[in-house]
């Protein structure tokens, strides 16, 4: 655990890191000397990589940063995952020199749990590429197929790609190309799906590059927190509505725990030959905690392993 990223501070990753401990999962935290660990492992490094340096220059003049010492820890087989909630950038960076990619990966995806309303789905790459071209949305879409299967729990999951449109010949040429490739694969593939379609439940797996699925996953992000927000301060407005909060409590709070992303903590950076989780940098220990959950389940569910023997020849690197 990089107990250094993260916008609430260490002390806030640490009593996450605490509260995930169990028989199964032992945190050995990453960071400065003196930091009070609450009894946990802490592996010292004497560097910092912040969130708004250059992610590939700080990982290469950082060496002995919390993140990318974390990062190496994995690689050498001293720790099963790493988790952090700092520089996105920096965490893709380090886990490529550090974990490097799996054979035929052309690149590694940000695969993340949306809190769909007909239960969660896998959106990629949510960040992690910027750019893509449609070979690499189609290996997107066998390892998020691996992700719902192994981690949700979904039997052939359906696939999506999201568009403008669901018709086959709305979006640009990046979806059109992807789409082509999507339908000649050996995945559920389904069509097209809109961008409101996300909180209903598209799909089991929505597809598309790493730029739109940002933006997506932000505007659903805000859209569950403000509704949540408006939704609290209606029922505390009046008498009346105090009253009635009293009576569907039980069901407001099964509802923010469904929606709130605290609930699954991070995301995967799928692609890697080590198991990397990506926390919100805004990470409370309660998303904290999960996030570490989310990685033990990867390691007990071998997604790593998995993936490598799953992902079909055609959807490899040439």
């Amino acid at each position: 655990m990089d107990a250094l990223g993260g916008d609430r501070g260490p002390e806030e990753i640490v009593a996450g890191a605490v509260d995930a401990r169990s028989s199964e999962i032992e945190p050995i935290l990453f960071g400065r000397a003196g930091l009070d660990t609450h009894g946990l492992e802490l592996i010292e490094t004497t560097q910092e990589i912040g969130m708004d340096e250059k992610p590939s220059e700080a990982v290469r003049a950082k060496p002995d940063s919390s993140l990318v010492a974390a990062v190496r820890a994995v690689g050498a087989g001293k720790a099963q995952a790493v988790v952090s909630a700092g520089n996105t950038g920096a965490m893709l960076a380090a886990g490529l020199l550090e974990l490097r990619r799996l054979p035929g990966v052309h690149r590694p995806a940000i695969a993340v749990a949306i809190p769909a309303r007909r239960g969660p789905s896998v959106l990629l790459d949510a960040g992690a590429n910027a750019d893509a071209r449609p070979d690499h949305l189609l290996q997107f879409a066998h390892m998020g197929a691996v992700f719902a299967e192994e981690i949700l729990g979904v039997r052939r999951p359906e696939v999506r790609l999201l568009s403008i449109g669901e018709e086959p010949e709305k979006g640009n040429q990046l979806t059109l190309e992807a789409r082509a490739l999507l339908e000649a694969s050996d995945l559920r593939f389904a069509g097209n799906a809109e961008g409101r379609d996300l909180l209903e439940g598209a799909a089991d797996v929505v597809v598309t590059d790493g730029f739109t699925g940002n933006v997506a996953l932000k505007a659903v992000e805000g859209t569950i927190k403000t509704l949540l927000e408006a939704l609290r301060e209606e029922i505390a407005a009046t008498t009346t509505g105090k009253l009635g909060g009293l009576l569907i409590r039980p069901a407001t709070r099964r509802l923010r725990t469904r929606l709130d992303p605290d609930t699954y903590g991070g995301a995967y950076l799928l692609g890697l030959r080590g198991l990397a989780v990506i926390a919100h940098g805004n990470s409370s220990r309660r998303a904290i905690a999960n996030a570490i959950r989310l990685a033990a389940r990867g390691v007990e569910h071998d997604v790593v392993v998995r993936l490598a023997a799953r992902l079909p020849e055609r959807a490899k690197a040439v």
